[in-house]
């Protein structure tokens, strides 16, 4: 089965807090790109984005207290198109069963994700970003 995602592109932000700053700086880069979608972020990222960069962005509860568990399920259901998520590997996080989730409901639907600054240059990057583009769904 497959489903068309629209050329406007429904994306998630989240950053864990050592990479927030990094977050920040690279939607400073991509503010052009990044205001032609719908953006969605957890609490304190999104605040952040909205604040210091000026894009519009929906804002979810903090990561810690179910923001990516809100990403995942918007995901899940078919509500967001990308996750652009700059987590911390160096760190324990203490919700990170939550994490991993969303990581994996990412990969589960298909959807693109990137991980670090390089990779979330190439996403936005993408010829694909900004047309329909046909995404093959998991077998229900």
């Amino acid at each position: 089965m497959d489903t068309n995602l629209p050329g406007r592109k429904r994306i998630a932000l989240v950053a864990h807090d050592a990479r927030k700053d990094d977050m920040v700086s690279w939607a400073w880069e991509h503010r052009e790109s990044l205001q032609q979608h719908q953006l969605v972020a957890t609490g304190t990222t999104g605040s952040r984005l909205a604040a210091e960069v000026g894009l519009e962005v929906e804002c979810l509860r903090s990561g810690p207290f179910g923001g990516d568990q809100q990403i995942g399920s918007r995901i899940a259901e078919g509500r967001l198109d990308v996750l652009i998520f700059f987590w911390d590997p160096l760190e324990a996080q203490p919700h990170e069963p939550d994490v991993r989730a969303l990581l994996r409901i990412a990969v589960v639907w298909n959807i693109p994700v990137a991980c670090n600054r390089s990779t979330a240059d190439f996403l936005v990057s993408s010829p694909h970003l900004g047309v329909d583009y046909l995404r093959e769904l998991p077998a229900a």
